[in-house]
């Protein structure tokens, strides 16, 4: 059963809990996908057999949740996750992001560092409406955005992706390649070697920039952006079980 969450900002955010015991978990949806996706999924099935706590919801204008997607950007679903973090969850958490959700959790880790104890990446997109969408457009898309406030781009599904101005424009303050980044937690990088969204480039970039002492890149031979077969979904199992065993001891919360 799907509950909801009404936001300080007005937002109605959808979300699936599931209690447990130990480290909690807490899912992390990309850029025009919800949490009905195989990754959450599945995620929490597995989460379920352990017995632990799995919290994956909708970003504002995605899936079950308020609002349109066009009226979002990278800051409003920012807030959307700080929000249920800290509404729904106990303690520090283990955050698994999954494309644009990889970057959500990167400006949680700063923005609520006491709330992380833990993070897993899958063909995690940091900065990609200023490095991936901006920077491909050419000067005819650049004019229509800023013209017409919007550009349509593929997307490889079903639909488009309509582009805003505000949705790059603020994506500008969000950015979290070109400021020191600490992850002083155990960290576990999964990238495709077959992704076409997202580069194995954008993966080496992204461990090249951050510190920690136990942060870790795993490349995956032939995987693609969706990271969902079924031993790519084991891949992720078993980085969130070794993240786990490496978080220090009374640094997490019973749950």
């Amino acid at each position: 059963m799907t509950d909801f969450l009404d936001t300080p900002s007005g937002r109605k955010i959808a979300y699936h809990r599931l209690p447990g015991v130990g480290p909690g978990i807490v899912f992390l949806g990309g850029f025009m996908s919800d949490m009905e996706g195989t990754k959450a999924i599945a995620l929490e099935a597995w989460a379920r057999i352990q017995g632990r706590p799995f919290l994956r919801f909708d970003y504002s204008g995605h899936g079950q949740s308020s609002e349109s997607f066009e009226n979002g950007c990278i800051g409003d679903w920012a807030e959307d996750a700080q929000t249920i973090i800290e509404a729904l969850t106990d303690g520090p958490q283990i955050l698994v992001g999954s494309s644009m959700g990889g970057w959500i959790s990167l400006l949680m880790c700063k923005r609520i560092p006491d709330r992380v104890s833990g993070l897993v990446t899958i063909a995690a997109a940091p900065d990609f409406t200023e490095d991936g969408f901006w920077a491909g457009f050419d000067a005819t898309q650049r004019a229509t955005l800023n013209r017409d406030g919007v550009v349509m781009m593929p997307s490889g599904y079903d639909s488009d992706y309509p582009i805003t101005k505000r949705l790059i424009e603020d994506g500008r303050s969000q950015l979290v390649l070109r400021d020191a980044l600490s992850l002083p937690f155990p960290v576990r990088f999964l990238q495709g070697t077959a992704d076409t969204s997202v580069s194995t480039e954008t993966a080496i970039r992204l461990l090249g920039h951050v510190t920690g002492d136990d942060i870790r890149l795993t490349l995956v031979k032939g995987a693609d952006h969706s990271f969902s077969t079924p031993d790519c979904l084991a891949t992720i199992e078993a980085a969130i079980t070794e993240v786990t065993g490496r978080i220090p001891a009374g640094s997490v919360r019973p749950a």
